[in-house]
């Protein structure tokens, strides 16, 4: 969580007054209401451009009728250019599959607020975009809809091209509740460098593979070229925690390490190299090598000397030097390529438990992931206006103005390529086999004996998540006040459970 561009969308998170296009109205009578990472990247394969998937074909249901699905998701805010997407776009869904599609594309800023509204209000959708920070809290809320039979009776190509462990990681107590994001599988992290500047100041940047190191090297940029030079948002290097297994519990103060053979149930928060990294992020924002204010900041496409991105080492060329201004952009891999249930919830879109057109709902889900001209208009954005197909079958993007996040939307693997672009897929799929897989995978907790516990658990964290990942607090007294009162919102509770469901699924 491409092809090249695809890989920039996902290198790479107000309800207005009146009710909204919910969960399968009919044509023309919803509102199209769209509103308006850290990074990541995107992708694709050989597929053939603006083809279509003539197995999808098929119009409206039985009766004729053609339904508005309303498919909530985050990005840059609602497209400039939307009215004229929907008008090549739904045309075509129609045809294939008796569907119109009304989006609401949340900023990333907005995201939060907008997300605890749908949970908190009832309201309706028929597609609501999800991670792995919410989506097991979701499904015990009832959000979603139980999709495992329905799969595979009405969307059985989309079944059949996402490989069985994705269904494993996207299920909970053995049912499946939204669909995966065929991509990249695994977590890589990435330092991105302007090496134009990292040469400037005679860098070693290439063996510079810790954030102590990086201190110094920073130092020298910002004595030369003034300004913060690592660009945070308020995500900080909350990625040091992709190296722990959350168990499902949406608490990123709880896990088991990667490679733990033991599956020892920890707070991620005592691993003394995350206190070491935190050490060095905070002497940076001491020394305004990152930027003041990063713990309010949004993630934004804007010049930056260095950040850090997930994704894969080709997207520094066709995503992150683009986006972010760097001519002369790369990727130098931080820490190992992990796969665990996280990884794999990093995209899903769920079905609303009370959709009308639940049918309707996964077959759209599944053209976009099996058809490479819908792929294309929800990756790229309007034919003729954001890009245009070549000769051969590729992409030549025209702007950089599609706000829709790639990522959010489906698999990477039938996005066309982008035209004098070498396949990235293939380093993707390089990665997600090499990668090295969490000794959790597949273990999901049932939370039902410790949700005020985990409820209370996660407000603390949230209190503090910002400050502490950006370096705007001494790491080593803000971790002491995030454990006392984790410990008193019911910290050792969950653990206890956690270790004790652990302990018998290893057995």
């Amino acid at each position: 969580m491409k092809r090249k561009k695809l890989m920039a969308m996902l290198l790479t998170c107000v309800l207005g007054a009146g009710a909204l296009a919910g969960c399968g109205s009919d044509a023309g009578e919803g509102t199209n209401s769209g509103s308006d990472n850290q990074s990541d990247a995107n992708g694709g394969d050989d597929a053939n451009a603006g083809g279509g998937d003539d197995a999808n074909a098929g119009g409206g249901d039985d009766s004729g009728e053609t339904v508005t699905l309303k498919w909530i998701t985050v990005g840059n805010g609602k497209p400039d250019n939307y009215d004229a997407w929907l008008e090549q776009i739904n045309p075509y869904l129609e045809e294939k599959i008796g569907v119109n599609v009304d989006m609401e594309i949340v900023p990333w800023a907005d995201w939060d607020n907008r997300r605890s509204i749908i949970a908190n209000s009832g309201e309706e959708f028929d597609i609501l975009f999800t991670d792995q920070g919410r989506y097991n809290a979701e499904v015990s809320t009832g959000i979603f809809m139980d999709i495992s039979e329905l799969l595979k009776s009405e969307a059985p190509d989309l079944y059949a091209m996402i490989p069985e462990n994705y269904w494993t990681a996207a299920s909970v107590g053995g049912k499946i509740y939204a669909v995966p994001s065929y991509k990249d599988s695994s977590i890589t992290n990435y330092f991105i460098w302007d090496t134009d500047i990292a040469k400037k100041y005679d860098i070693d940047y290439e063996n510079i593979n810790t954030l102590k190191d990086l201190v110094p090297a920073l130092t020298k940029v910002k004595e030369g070229e003034g300004g913060s030079p690592f660009y945070m948002s308020k995500n900080g290097a909350e990625w040091l925690l992709s190296y722990f297994d959350q168990l499902g519990t949406g608490l990123p103060a709880i896990g088991v390490k990667y490679d733990d053979e033991s599956k020892k149930v920890v707070n991620p928060l005592d691993d003394k190299d995350i206190q070491e990294s935190l050490d060095a992020v905070h002497e940076m924002y001491k020394a305004n090598i990152i930027n003041g204010d990063a713990p309010t900041a949004d993630d934004s496409n804007g010049y930056r000397n260095f950040f850090v991105a997930q994704g894969w080492s080709g997207a520094a060329k066709s995503n992150w030097g683009p986006r972010n201004g760097i001519e002369n952009c790369e990727a130098i891999k931080y820490g190992e390529t992990v796969v665990s249930n996280t990884s794999v919830r990093g995209s899903l879109n769920g079905i609303y438990v009370n959709c009308k057109y639940p049918e309707k709902a996964l077959k759209l889900l599944q053209l976009v992931n099996t058809d490479t001209k819908v792929r294309d208009l929800f990756y790229y954005g309007v034919e003729g206006e954001n890009f245009e197909y070549t000769s051969e079958k590729k992409v030549k993007k025209l702007n950089e103005d599609w706000k829709m996040a790639g990522y959010t939307q489906g698999t990477f693997f039938n996005v066309s390529l982008l035209d004098g672009e070498a396949d990235e897929w293939e380093e993707v799929k390089e990665l997600n086999a090499n990668a090295i897989p969490s000794v959790m995978l597949g273990f999901d907790m049932d939370m039902s004996e410790v949700e005020t516990e985990l409820a209370n658990c996660r407000s603390v964290y949230e209190k503090y998540k910002m400050e502490l990942w950006t370096g705007a607090r001494d790491p080593k007294e803000l971790i002491e006040t995030i454990k006392s009162e984790l410990d008193a919102a019911g910290w050792e509770t969950i653990r206890a459970a956690a270790q004790e469901q652990v302990d018998a699924w290893n057995n």
